[in-house]
């Protein structure tokens, strides 16, 4: 099976020759495994195979044996006379209990010694391993495929487009950059293209499979495997079946704002019940929650998060509904969750919401550089840029000095007071 690009693997390798620690935490079965294997090869080129020890946590007995010793665990894969340095990628490293003190002991005693570890759960690998770890770890996240990494396994003239067009995008907001031409003559492409990752996300198992069916079982199956090992497993919930309602009942909300009273009613769980739910989900790279965007005005909602998921193919596994957009209900919020999906695996850290108590609302506040950037979805068919009264609303009071409308495809710009407003097809971003 060919290895599709994951841009992560590009930074890892700018680490290698460091002596710190690199933790890679994402989704199971998100691709952590096949990484480890890419960086294992890449390594080869220039190490011996002997220094270069792979090993899965998943194996019991390996847990047990480490954990017994660590040290002399790792130091039995070092020969004896060897002078080069050793290479350890230790996968499903959530599996250690205490595994941060038992690597802070390896990284100060064990010399000439390299470690890649990877973990499913932010839980396991922040609480338990990372704080004993400080100076001592480069953390990096792997989620599912990012619609760049997604168009890899497509034509190469539509991945040259998206990058080019990205490009200027991220450019206007990051930079405040003119945007002198977008060229979407594949729009067409792009929008059955898009509309398919919307559907059934980035899992990369789920990517590579041909058929839809196929994909909807391995959908099934990962969600499965995620209650089971992490939610079961792992983190020892018994109930798994309150657990899976609330997670459904938060599958039909993407894009909402949470109502935590109203969610543990119909939900049929109690507020503490629910709040540690919502943790583990997001501890666990299921969903994620966005805070308001403020200032000091009473008239803006301050508190309730949005939800969303990072990946629209289990959410759309949890409610079971693959149907296509032209039919859907939803294809408003699932683009919407995308848009926040892309924000998240580019690394944007500060993602907010506007919303006033008079139901003025901006989907997304992006901060860039001192700016605090407005990002608005609208997945329909536009005949002028004309933006929609929250989103006027916004800049009139706070006068970004640039806006974005996300669209289906339509182009243009408009000036609202000083601020620059561009209309762009929402697969560029």
């Amino acid at each position: 099976m060919e290895y599709i690009p994951r841009k992560l693997s590009t930074e890892l390798i700018k680490w290698l020759e460091r002596k710190e620690i690199l933790a890679i935490r994402g989704p199971r079965q998100s691709g952590k495994t096949t990484l480890l294997e890419y960086l294992s090869t890449y390594i080869r080129e220039n190490i011996s195979p002997t220094n270069i020890i792979s090993i899965s946590f998943e194996d019991k007995d390996l847990v047990s044996n480490f954990s017994k010793d660590p040290r002399s665990f790792i130091e039995s894969y070092i020969a004896p006379e060897g002078q080069n340095r050793c290479y350890f990628l230790l996968d499903e490293f959530q599996y250690i209990k205490d595994g941060g003190q038992k690597l802070k002991l390896l990284y100060d005693t064990v010399k000439n010694v390299k470690f890649i570890i990877t973990g499913s759960s932010s839980l396991e690998l922040t609480d338990n391993t990372i704080k004993y770890l400080v100076g001592r770890v480069f953390l990096f996240n792997l989620y599912q495929f990012d619609f760049e990494e997604y168009l890899f396994t497509r034509p190469e003239n539509i991945l040259n487009l998206y990058k080019k067009n990205n490009a200027l995008i991220s450019d206007f907001i990051f930079e405040g950059k003119k945007i002198k031409n977008i060229s979407n003559i594949f729009s067409e492409d792009f929008i059955k293209i898009y509309e398919e990752y919307c559907i059934f996300g980035g899992y990369p198992e789920v990517v590579i499979a041909k058929k839809s069916d196929e994909k909807k079982i391995i959908l099934k199956n990962i969600y499965n495997t995620y209650i089971d090992k992490d939610i079961i497993g792992l983190l020892r919930l018994e109930d798994d079946y309150n657990f899976r309602d609330i997670t459904m009942i938060l599958a039909s909300q993407i894009g909402s704002i949470l109502n935590y009273q109203n969610l543990a009613k119909d939900g049929l769980t109690y507020y503490k019940k629910l709040k540690q739910y919502l943790s583990i989900l997001e501890e666990t790279y299921i969903i994620k929650r966005i805070r308001p965007y403020y200032k000091k005005n009473t008239l803006e909602i301050r508190k309730n998060p949005k939800l969303y998921f990072i990946d629209n193919g289990l959410r759309n596994s949890i409610i079971e509904n693959y149907n296509e957009f032209i039919i859907r209900g939803d294809k408003g919020g699932m683009v919407e969750n995308i848009v926040f999906s892309q924000f998240l695996k580019k690394g944007i850290s500060h993602i907010k919401y506007w919303r006033t108590v008079n139901d003025a609302e901006v989907d997304f506040i992006i901060k860039a550089g001192s700016d605090f950037i407005p990002v608005e979805v609208k997945y329909t068919t536009f005949t002028s840029p004309k933006p929609g009264r929250s989103f006027v609303n916004y800049i009139k009071r706070y006068n970004p000095p640039r806006g974005l409308i996300l669209t289906r495809g339509f182009q243009g710009e408009i000036k609202i007071n000083n601020t620059e407003v561009i209309f762009a097809p929402v697969w560029f971003i």
